[in-house]
C-alpha cells in the first residue's frame, strides 16, 4: 500500500537554526516532502504514490531520493569531490535523512485521525508497538476464530484423535514453514504496507505478485464470507433460533435465511466499514478478548471435569442419536402414581397418544439409554475417538459400541427425531474446512510500519503465535476426545444436547460464554476482512500493474477506498450466497495456500540465487524449508480439493497471463529476473561447449539497420520480413552504426535505441536491439559482425539492404562499406542475405494470395537457398506461395537426369517443391555484353580520376599549365620575334583553381572520351563476367518475372580489390528486371540435412 511519511525534527551539527525553527512550531511536524524537497501540497499525498513516483521509490536504494540541488561540504575539504555533489550526497547528510525517518502504515486508523473533527491534518504518530501488541495479538486474533468454535469438535468426532492430530499438524508445520520464508523476506529490508503482496512482488516480479496478490485478495474477501456465515450461523442456531424468515424444508429453509440474513449482516458491516472504521480498530482488543476468554473458559471446562462432569445428557434410542430439544424425558413411558404414561418421544415415533398405538419399527424394537455427553478427562472415551468415523450425508449419528436391533431404513426417518449427517465427511474435506483455521499469519507483516523494531519483532512474534495457537489447537483436539462422547463430538450443531455447541456444553461457568465470545469474534474477524481487503485491491491498483484495476485505486478525500470496497461487498456476496460455511472454507483455503505457496518460493529463489542484497537480519532459514513448505502448500491445494485448486491456478495464471502482456511495465529487482540471468548464463556456458549439430541450424540474424537523420528507421520493412524469417524464433540483433565519438553522441545511441525498439514491437518483433558509435560506418558494421552476440548466443548469419544509390553517391563509401561486409561475412563463416528493393517486400498485416518463391541454385553453399524459402512458408504472410527450384544445366551435363536427381534430393530433404532444369547454351558474347562492359569500365575510369589525390591532381594541373605556357610563349615568340629572356610564372593556388575550371570548361568533355577503350581493350575477364551475369539475367527474368520473390546464388567479390567497382555492377546486371530479390551466400557449412 502507499506508504505516510512523517518526520520529527531534530538539532544536528550544522547549526541551529533547525531547533530554532521547531521550537518557534511547538509540536508541528516537518514533512519529509519538505525535509526531501519534494514541493508539493499535503492534499495530493496519496495520488503522489502512484505512477512514476512509485517508479521512482522502487528504483531508488534508500528511502527516497533527493531532489535538491544543495552541496552537502562546506569551506574546502571536500572540494575534489564538489562536482558529484549535485548526484551523490555527502554521507552525513544521507545519515541524518535516514535517522529522521519513520515509516507509518497507511491504514485506517491515519485516515480517520485525518478527517476527526471535521479537519483535515497530518497525524504524527511515532511508532511504538513492540512484538507482542504489534505481531503476536494481531496473528492470535487472525489465527484463533469461527472454525475453532463451530467445527473442530466435530472434526475430531468425525476424522478421530489421530486424524484431527495429522489434519492440525500438517496446516501447522505449513504455516510455521511459511512463516519463517516470510521472516526472512520482512526481515531483509523495510517492508511497507501490503503485506504478503508485496513482498511476493517484490521478489517474484509484478507477474506473480498481481497474481498472487488477487488470489490473496480473493481470500481475504471470501474468509469475510465465512465469518458472516459463521456469524448468522451463531444468531440462528443457538442465540435467536425462532427469528427464522424461511419455516418449510430443513436444510432449504436453513440456507435461506443464511442468505438473506447473511445479506444484511454484509451490507450493516459494509456501512460500518465506510463510515467508521475507526471504531472497528478500537473493538478489534474487545474481540480478541472475547477469543481469549472462550479458549479459558474451554480449558477451565475441562479442569472441572476431573471434579464434576457438566449435567450435559444424550438420549439414544439404541444406538442412534436423537435430538432432545423437543423433549425432556428419555423414556418411552413414565410410572405416574402407579399408572403409565407416555412421554413425549412416544407422540414423536408414534400415530398417537395411546399405549396401543403404531410405532415406528425401529423405536419399537430398541430401548432409550440416556448417557453423559461428556463424561469426563478420566472416563477412558479417548479410546472410543481414537478412529474416525466417516459416512455419507443423511445417515444416523451412531454410537458404535451401543448395542441395537438392526431395522429396514423407511423414508419417514428423516421426519424422526433422528440426527444425521448433513454432508458427506471425507478426510480431504475436512482438511479444506479447518486450513482457514490457521491463516492469518501476515497480520503482522502487514503492520511492519507501526511496528518500533520489525525486524526484529515479525520473526518473533508470528512464529511465537504459530507455536502458541497450534499448542491450543493440538491440546483441543485431544482434550476434545478425552472428554467429550462420540456421537456428541459428531453433532455438528448440538442437537443432541439441546441445540448448545458441543464445545459450549464443556465450557465452564456456562454454554453462553462461548455463544457469546464466538459470535462477537466472528463479527470482529468479519469487519477486520472487509477492512483489510478493500486495501490489498487498492494497494495493487495503484502500483498500477493491472490497466482494468486502476479505478479501483481511488476513494474518497482521505484515502478510503470506496470503489475497492464495493467490488469486495459484491465478491464477498457471493460467498454469502453459497450459504455454507462448510462449502465456502475450501475455496478461501485454496487462495491463501497458493499465497503462502509463493511466498516460500520467493525465500527459495531469492537464498539459491544469492543476490548481494539478499541479506536478512533473520537467519533460520534455509531453502530446504522452503521448497519443503512449498511442497506441502501444493500437496495440501490437491489434498482440499483438487477441483478448486486447479481453478485457483487457472485464475493465478490468467491474471499472470494478463499482467505479462498487458500490464505496465515495472522493474523491482525481482527474484525471477536474477532466475532467468542465472538460467541464461548456463544455457549459454552449455551451447560454447559445442558447435550446434545441422539438424538444430536455423538462422541467428545479425540484421543491419540503417537510421535516418532524425535516428528513424530507414527501412522498416527489413524488420517486416525478419520476422517473417524468423517467426519468434532463435536469435535476432537489430544493430545500427552511428558515426562520431560515444561522449558526443551518447544521447543519440540511446534515442537510436529506443526507436529501434518501437520498430521491433511494431513488427512484432522478439529480439535484441543495439546501437554502436564509431569513427566510420565500416569499422562499425565490421565491428558488430565480429563481436555481437554472445557465448553459444551468436548469430549465423546477417541481413542487410542492397545499397540502392551506390551508383549516383558522388562518393563510394557505400560501395567499399558493401563489399567489405560480403568480405568480413565470409572470413567470419557467416551467411549473408542482401534484399534487393526492400521497401516493397509485403508488410506482416499482408497476405501474398498466390504466386512463387523462386529458387535459383546455381552453386550448393550449405543448401540455405532451399531452407530460407521453407522458413518464409511458416508464416502467414508467404504461406500460400509455391516453391519452385531452378537449376542450370550446361551443353555435357544430362539435364533430365538432373531433374530426376534433384527431385529425389528434395524428396529427402521433405520440402514439396516444384522442380526445373534450365539449360544454358554456350553462345558468342553480343554486343550488348561489350557494350555493358565497356560502360563498367569508362564509370571505373571515371571513378578512379575523381579520387585522384590531391597531391595528384596539383601535380597534373601543374603540367598543363606548363604545356599551355610553353605553347603561349612560343606562340608569342613566333609573332614578336625571340627575346632575350624567357619570363617564369609562380604557380599558386588560385591560378590552380582558374587553371582547372577553364579546362574544366573547354576539354572536360573532350578528355573523358578521350578515356573510351576500343572492344579489343577490355579486359577478358570483365567480358565473361558481365556475359554470365547478362545470360543468367535473361533466364531469371524470362522465368520468374511474375513471382513473388527470387532467391539467388550471390557471387562472392574478387579477391583482387581493384576489381571492386565491376563486382556492384555485375551484381547489378544480374538482378536487373526482378523487383524482390534475396541474394545469398552461405557460410560455409551444411545447413540442411536429409537425416532425422
Amino acid at each position: 500500500m502507499p506508504t505516510n511519511f512523517t518526520v520529527v525534527p531534530v538539532d544536528d551539527a550544522d547549526g541551529t537554526s533547525q531547533s530554532q525553527n521547531a521550537a518557534a512550531g511547538g509540536s508541528k511536524p516537518t514533512s519529509l516532502g519538505k525535509i526531501f524537497g519534494e514541493q508539493q501540497d499535503q492534499d495530493d499525498l496519496q495520488d503522489s504514490q502512484s505512477g512514476d513516483s512509485d517508479i521512482q521509490r522502487e528504483s531508488s536504494p534508500f528511502i527516497s531520493p533527493d531532489d535538491h540541488r544543495e552541496h552537502y561540504y562546506e569551506a574546502k575539504n571536500m572540494a575534489l569531490f564538489e562536482e558529484e555533489m549535485e548526484s551523490n550526497p555527502m554521507v552525513s547528510s544521507l545519515l541524518n535523512k535516514l535517522a529522521n525517518y519513520t515509516n507509518l502504515t497507511q491504514g485506517v486508523r491515519e485516515h480517520e485521525e485525518a478527517e476527526e473533527d471535521g479537519v483535515r491534518r497530518v497525524a504524527v504518530v511515532v511508532p511504538q508497538m513492540g512484538t507482542f501488541i504489534g505481531v503476536y495479538l494481531p496473528c492470535m486474533q487472525n489465527i484463533l476464530g469461527v472454525i475453532l468454535f463451530l467445527r473442530l469438535t466435530w472434526i475430531v468426532g468425525t476424522a478421530g484423535i489421530l486424524g484431527t492430530f495429522a489434519i492440525v499438524s500438517m496446516c501447522c508445520v505449513c504455516t510455521l514453514l511459511t512463516a519463517i520464508s516470510m521472516s526472512a523476506i520482512a526481515t531483509n529490508g523495510v517492508v511497507p504496507a501490503g503485506g504478503s503482496y508485496y513482498m511476493i512482488s517484490r521478489s517474484l516480479g509484478p507477474e506473480f505478485g498481481g497474481a498472487v496478490g488477487l488470489c490473496f485478495y480473493l481470500g481475504t474477501t471470501f474468509a469475510g464470507s465465512m465469518y458472516i456465515l459463521g456469524t448468522i450461523e451463531i444468531l440462528l442456531t443457538y442465540i435467536v433460533p425462532t427469528a427464522t424468515v424461511f419455516k418449510e424444508g430443513e436444510n432449504a429453509s436453513m440456507m435461506n435465511n443464511m442468505r438473506v440474513y447473511g445479506s444484511c449482516c454484509l451490507l450493516l458491516m459494509a456501512l460500518v466499514v465506510f463510515v467508521g472504521v475507526k471504531y472497528v480498530n478500537k473493538l478489534a482488543l474487545v474481540f480478541l478478548a472475547c477469543v481469549v476468554l472462550s479458549i479459558m473458559a474451554t480449558y477451565a471446562g475441562v479442569i472441572k471435569t476431573l471434579i464434576e462432569p457438566p449435567d450435559f445428557n444424550v438420549c439414544l434410542l439404541g444406538n442412534r442419536s436423537l435430538k432432545n430439544e423437543m423433549f425432556e424425558t428419555c423414556a418411552k413411558t413414565l410410572l405416574v402414581k402407579n399408572q403409565t404414561v407416555i412421554t413425549e418421544l412416544w407422540g414423536l415415533f408414534c400415530d398417537s397418544n395411546y399405549p396401543n398405538a403404531t410405532c415406528d419399527q425401529y423405536f419399537s424394537k430398541n430401548n432409550l439409554t440416556e448417557i453423559p455427553a461428556i463424561p469426563g478427562l478420566l472416563s477412558g472415551v479417548i479410546r472410543d475417538n481414537l478412529w474416525g468415523d466417516y459416512g455419507p450425508a443423511g445417515t444416523h449419528l451412531e454410537k458404535k459400541s451401543q448395542s441395537s436391533v438392526p431395522v429396514q431404513e423407511t423414508p419417514e426417518d428423516i421426519y424422526r427425531p433422528y440426527v444425521f449427517n448433513d454432508i458427506t465427511t471425507y478426510f480431504t474435506l475436512l482438511v479444506g474446512i479447518y486450513f482457514p483455521s490457521v491463516t492469518g499469519i501476515m497480520a503482522g507483516s502487514n503492520r511492519s510500519g507501526d511496528l518500533r523494531d520489525a525486524q526484529r519483532s515479525i520473526p518473533i512474534g508470528t512464529i511465537m503465535a504459530i507455536l502458541t495457537t497450534s499448542f491450543i489447537y493440538i491440546s483441543c483436539v485431544v482434550l476434545f476426545g478425552a472428554c467429550i462422547e462420540g456421537v456428541v463430538l459428531r453433532d455438528k450443531f448440538g442437537y443432541s444436547v439441546k441445540k448448545n455447541p458441543v464445545i459450549g456444553i464443556l465450557a465452564w461457568p456456562s454454554p453462553w460464554v462461548i455463544v457469546i465470545g464466538s459470535f462477537f469474534s466472528c463479527c470482529g474477524a468479519g469487519l477486520q476482512s472487509l477492512t483489510g481487503a478493500p486495501r490489498l485491491l487498492q494497494a495493487i491498483a495503484r502500483d498500477g500493474i493491472i490497466p482494468f484495476l486502476q479505478v479501483f485505486g481511488h476513494g474518497k478525500a482521505n484515502g478510503e477506498p470506496t470503489w475497492a470496497l464495493l467490488l469486495t461487498v459484491g465478491i464477498c456476496e457471493i460467498g454469502i450466497l453459497i450459504a455454507s460455511l462448510d462449502a465456502v472454507a475450501p475455496i478461501l483455503s485454496m487462495f491463501f495456500l497458493m499465497c503462502y505457496l509463493f511466498v516460500n518460493l520467493a525465500c527459495a529463489v531469492q537464498t539459491l540465487l544469492r543476490t548481494p542484497n539478499w541479506r536478512p537480519r533473520f537467519k533460520f532459514y534455509h531453502w530446504t524449508l522452503s521448497f519443503l513448505g512449498m511442497s506441502l502448500c501444493l500437496s495440501l491445494m490437491f489434498v482440499s480439493s483438487w477441483y478448486y485448486a486447479l481453478v485457483a491456478m487457472v485464475i493465478a495464471g490468467c491474471i499472470y497471463k494478463y499482467i505479462e502482456y498487458r500490464g505496465a511495465v515495472k522493474e523491482w529487482g525481482d527474484g525471477i529476473r536474477g532466475l532467468s540471468l542465472n538460467a541464461a548464463r548456463y544455457a549459454l556456458i552449455r551451447l560454447e561447449e559445442a558447435p550446434p549439430h545441422t539438424k538444430n541450424w536455423r538462422p541467428q540474424l545479425l540484421v543491419l539497420c540503417k537510421l535516418d537523420s532524425d535516428l528513424t528507421v530507414r527501412h522498416p520493412r527489413l524488420l517486416s520480413f525478419t520476422t517473417q524469417l524468423k517467426a519468434g524464433k532463435g536469435l535476432t540483433i537489430v544493430c545500427s552504426v552511428l558515426e562520431g565519438t560515444f561522449m558526443a553522441r551518447g544521447k543519440d545511441v540511446k534515442t537510436g535505441e529506443q526507436n529501434l525498439k518501437a520498430a521491433m514491437a511494431a513488427e512484432k518483433m522478439k529480439g535484441f536491439s543495439h546501437v554502436v558509435v564509431s569513427s566510420n560506418l565500416r569499422d562499425g558494421f565490421s565491428l558488430l559482425i565480429q563481436s555481437a552476440g554472445l557465448g553459444g548466443m551468436k548469430h549465423n548469419a546477417v541481413l542487410m539492404a542492397w545499397p540502392t544509390g551506390w551508383t549516383e553517391a558522388r562518393d563510394s563509401s557505400a560501395r567499399r562499406n558493401f563489399i567489405e561486409t560480403v568480405r568480413e561475412t565470409t572470413a567470419a563463416h557467416q551467411a549473408l542475405l542482401v534484399a534487393k528493393n526492400i521497401d516493397h517486400f509485403p508488410g506482416n498485416q499482408e497476405r501474398l494470395k498466390g504466386g512463387t518463391i523462386d529458387v535459383w541454385w546455381i552453386v550448393h553453399d550449405g543448401g540455405l537457398l532451399m531452407l530460407l524459402p521453407f522458413l518464409l512458408s511458416q508464416h502467414k504472410v508467404w504461406r500460400k506461395c509455391k516453391m519452385r527450384i531452378f537449376t542450370v544445366a550446361h551443353m555435357d551435363d544430362n539435364s533430365i537426369q538432373m531433374k530426376k536427381d534433384l527431385q529425389m534430393f528434395l524428396y529427402q530433404l521433405r520440402l514439396d517443391a516444384e522442380v526445373e532444369v534450365v539449360e544454358m547454351h554456350e553462345s558468342d558474347i553480343s554486343a550488348f555484353t561489350y557494350e555493358k562492359t565497356l560502360v563498367m569500365e569508362q564509370r571505373s575510369q571515371m571513378l578512379k580520376q575523381i579520387k585522384l589525390s590531391r597531391t595528384e591532381r596539383e601535380r597534373e594541373a601543374q603540367l598543363i599549365h606548363d604545356r599551355n605556357t610553353a605553347t603561349h610563349s612560343a606562340m608569342n615568340d613566333k609573332a614578336a620575334g625571340a627575346g632575350p629572356d624567357r619570363v617564369h610564372m609562380t604557380w599558386t593556388k588560385d591560378k590552380l583553381v582558374n587553371e582547372r575550371n577553364r579546362h574544366r570548361e573547354g576539354m572536360g568533355v573532350k578528355d573523358m572520351f578521350n578515356m573510351k577503350p576500343e572492344w579489343e581493350n577490355l579486359n577478358q575477364s570483365n567480358v565473361r563476367r558481365m556475359h554470365t551475369a547478362v545470360k543468367l539475367n535473361e533466364v531469371v527474368v524470362m522465368k520468374s518475372r511474375e513471382s513473388q520473390l527470387v532467391l539467388l546464388n550471390m557471387p562472392g567479390p574478387p579477391k583482387n580489390k581493384k576489381g571492386d567497382e565491376n563486382y556492384m555492377e555485375f551484381l547489378e546486371v544480374l538482378m536487373d528486371g526482378l523487383d524482390r530479390v534475396l541474394l545469398v551466400r552461405g557460410g560455409g557449412r551444411e545447413v540442411i540435412t536429409i537425416y532425422s
